[in-house]
């Protein structure tokens, strides 16, 4: 008997492109967000700094959202009422990005840090057990 789905093998994220990547992860987010009554909409290109719009079934939420690979802060997103999304193992974080900014400035020494200094951006490859409080709330799954 042949198989029915030939095509349904599990692929690895190591085996993905960037751009496999970045699609992978927005479905993975979307899908997440879905579970909180958002519908999620790709952008073609970055809207202000957004990658794509999630629409609450109510109504009366609209979140511009950047995706990333990793918690990030940037000077480029600062005031755009954007938010962050990334995934860290199972996962899946959307926080307010000036939120985020406001709270690591006051709480870190990032902004001594040559990377804020020279290009206001920082990024963490995991997670800080130090910031796991300030993201608690934004944790999807």
């Amino acid at each position: 008997m042949s198989d029915p789905l030939p095509n349904f093998r599990k692929v690895p994220y190591s085996e993905l492109n960037a751009r496999q990547r970045e699609n992978h992860n927005f479905h993975k987010v979307a899908a997440c967000l879905s579970d909180y009554g958002y519908h999620s909409i790709r952008l073609s290109d970055d809207f202000q700094g957004a990658d794509f719009i999630a629409l609450h079934i109510g109504g009366d939420d609209i979140l511009r959202v950047q995706l990333k690979g990793r918690l990030t802060i940037d000077g480029k997103y600062e005031g755009k009422n954007l938010h962050v999304a990334f995934i860290e193992g199972d996962a899946v974080y959307v926080y307010p990005h000036d939120e985020a900014v406001a709270w690591v400035l006051a709480n870190t020494k990032v902004v001594e840090s040559a990377s804020w200094r020279d290009n206001r951006g920082y990024s963490w490859p995991s997670v800080p057990g130090w910031i796991r409080g300030f993201l608690a709330p934004y944790q999807l799954a």
